[in-house]
């Protein structure tokens, strides 16, 4: 909108001098509106290249700030994920969450079928199949966490003095069946601190299917059952890039 102001207000200025040209300046003094036309062009031209770069720049950065926030938030979901595993729940302890993956033990367990001799009653013996689930052995939590900074994980990337919101909660999945559930998030505009408001409150509004949606950046929810995280796939191929 400023931009097309801009380029209006330039027109009218230009039919302005034309005006005056032609009504009032002499022939030999007319070289010096010609000049100011050129300056005026100059100026227009640079700031119809800057309305167009910046938008372009701005998409560039916010894509490169974003990207080590999901980075952060993928790691935090993955400890959410292997506390589940082993407590049947998630927990909002962040230093708690961090000794968990220093310390706990992931058990490895092996499901298989045996068959069963089962008595029906009157002497009918019968063969049954059954699923049965042994605990093999047990590895370190920590094995999942490696070359992954999770003692730094809730510590926004980029934003001074800040760490991810981290909440627990409860969803009824089906009537009576409550599931344990989770959210990490960081609100938006801290991470774009700096840049320029109205690109910034687009941003904050988003909801193209290829951009992250809302004003915050996050994984998992409070409404739903999802470990999943609000940013489009191509976040999840340039931490995958990065990993590499």
């Amino acid at each position: 909108m400023n931009l097309i102001l801009m380029i209006l207000g330039a027109v009218i200025v230009a039919v302005l001098i034309a005006y005056v040209i032609v009504k009032f300046l002499p022939l030999n003094l007319r070289w010096l509106p010609s000049i100011l036309l050129l300056v005026l062009a100059g100026f227009l031209g640079w700031k119809i290249y800057g309305g167009i770069m910046e938008p372009i720049q701005f998409n560039e950065e916010k894509v490169v700030k974003y990207a080590g926030v999901v980075n952060s938030l993928k790691i935090i979901r993955d400890a959410e994920v292997k506390y589940y595993e082993v407590n049947g729940k998630y927990t909002n302890d962040k230093v708690g969450l961090i000794q968990f993956i220093d310390t706990a033990q992931l058990a490895l367990t092996e499901t298989k079928t045996v068959v069963e001799k089962v008595n029906k009653g009157g002497g009918v013996i019968v063969d049954e199949e059954k699923r049965v689930t042994d605990t093999i052995g047990y590895e370190p939590v920590i094995k999942y966490f490696k070359n992954k900074d999770y003692k730094s994980m809730f510590k926004v990337p980029g934003v001074a003095n800040t760490e991810f919101e981290l909440e627990i909660g409860e969803v009824e999945k089906i009537q009576g069946l409550m599931q344990p559930t989770f959210r990490a998030r960081t609100p938006k505009r801290g991470i774009l601190e700096g840049m320029n408001e109205s690109l910034v409150k687009q941003e904050i509004e988003a909801i193209e299917t290829d951009q992250i949606k809302g004003e915050y950046v996050s994984v998992g929810s409070l409404e739903e059952v999802t470990t999943g995280g609000n940013w489009p796939p191509s976040y999840d191929r340039k931490v995958a890039k990065k990993d590499q």
